[in-house]
């Protein structure tokens, strides 16, 4: 695909990263290749670009090969989320678990098993770590311990921000001098590119679980790391080895999500900024947690019992996920970060009051409609609250 040479402005390449080539095959929408395999008649060539990608994980010149190899449709999207996060190249996969995994196990085949992470992650994140499913061995510290926990053995230091579910934000340039020469990788799922791309900051590994903003429709479940060249083809090399590769379809949905991600982030940012605003002033609610950056999600706590609310919302969906042109809302103790333990959990800061909203594209104020009925009505003691605060 043609890369541009003059640089150009996020959201146009939002627009067209990954589809330049197109006008001059005389097309206008991406096409999609559901090819598994490919026909060839020069049997040693492919032989010698197989040992090409066997060696280094580079993409294959010429004809795609087979399915987990590579497929056209996908490398499509791939292309164009390294544009928009400033990295070299993107690797898809199946699922964003799967595009985490596949980074745990291209450590742990360099004998690099140890991880240095920073509560709170996603909770399957975090119980990938824990569990030792993949032989990773966990070291839990705060940021400014990241230093501290490296030793010879250190695969890879991740952190998330804001972070899932409670939005908390790292100062991702100072945690990426603390990790020296140890990989950084950041999930970077609830930013995306709109908000902050953390290459430019230090970070060498980015991750998205693509399910969420950048496909952006509730409709695809997808992965991807961005990061340089050298790593994406260690990352290659465990996807078609593991097999967790990437649909054609969902590639070209993801890459059609892309085109409207700015729009998509910055509208539903702004309404989420103002139910932030309104939540915080309302007595029934006890905390409001909202990342500096700005963003779509937003994360409180009631006074009240958060099932309830999750039961009486009638607009918003009581959903798992996130990223959607409809706003969903969920309690992550009971969902999202059940696998984490009890007490790690609330130690990040996960409380059993906490709810977790992900703001969608409805009028703002339909939403704050629903939002103030699922609260309940005010009681004697939000009254008070009420007066405390006008006082």
């Amino acid at each position: 695909m043609d890369t541009p040479t003059t640089p150009r402005a996020r959201d146009t390449e939002a627009v067209h990263a990954g589809r330049d080539d197109l006008a001059r095959q005389g097309l206008h929408a991406p096409p999609i290749d559901l090819s598994t395999t490919y026909p060839s008649y020069d049997s040693r060539g492919e032989a010698a670009r197989i040992d090409a990608f066997a060696a280094t994980g580079a993409e294959p010149d010429g004809p795609p090969v087979y399915g987990r190899l590579g497929n056209p449709t996908v490398a499509r999207f791939e292309a164009a989320l390294a544009r928009l996060e400033g990295t070299e190249a993107a690797v898809a996969f199946a699922s964003g678990m799967a595009a985490l995994t596949a980074v745990l196990l291209a450590r742990g085949a360099l004998g690099l098993r140890h991880v240095v992470a920073v509560r709170p992650l996603y909770g399957c994140s975090d119980h990938l770590l824990t569990a030792g499913l993949l032989g990773t061995e966990v070291t839990w510290t705060d940021p400014a311990g990241i230093a501290d926990a490296l030793r010879p053995g250190t695969g890879l230091v991740l952190v998330e921000s804001p972070a899932n579910p409670t939005l908390a934000e790292v100062d991702l340039r100072a945690v990426a001098h603390a990790c020296g020469s140890v990989p950084l990788l950041v999930d970077n799922t609830f930013a995306t590119p709109v908000l902050q791309r953390p290459a430019e900051q230090g970070a060498r590994l980015v991750l998205h679980s693509a399910t969420k903003y950048l496909g952006g429709h509730g409709d695809v479940l997808a992965g991807v790391v961005a990061c340089d060249e050298e790593f994406a083809g260690r990352l290659r090399q465990v996807r078609f080895a593991t097999g967790g590769v990437l649909h054609p379809l969902a590639g070209y949905l993801l890459l059609r999500g892309l085109a409207t991600l700015p729009v998509r982030v910055r509208a539903a940012s702004a309404s989420a900024a103002e139910l932030a605003r309104r939540l915080a002033a309302d007595p029934r609610v006890a905390r409001v947690h909202y990342p500096r950056i700005g963003g779509a999600m937003v994360a409180f706590e009631v006074h009240g019992d958060p099932h309830e609310v999750i039961r009486r919302v009638r607009l918003v969906t009581p959903a798992v996920s996130l990223g959607s042109v409809d706003t969903l809302i969920q309690h992550p103790a009971s969902i999202s970060h059940r696998v984490v333990d009890p007490g790690d959990r609330r130690a990040a800061g996960v409380s059993d009051r906490l709810l977790r909203l992900s703001v969608g594209l409805e009028d703002v104020d339909d939403l704050w409609a629903d939002l103030d009925g699922a609260l309940g009505r005010r009681t004697a003691a939000t009254a008070r609250r009420e007066e405390t605060a006008r006082n």
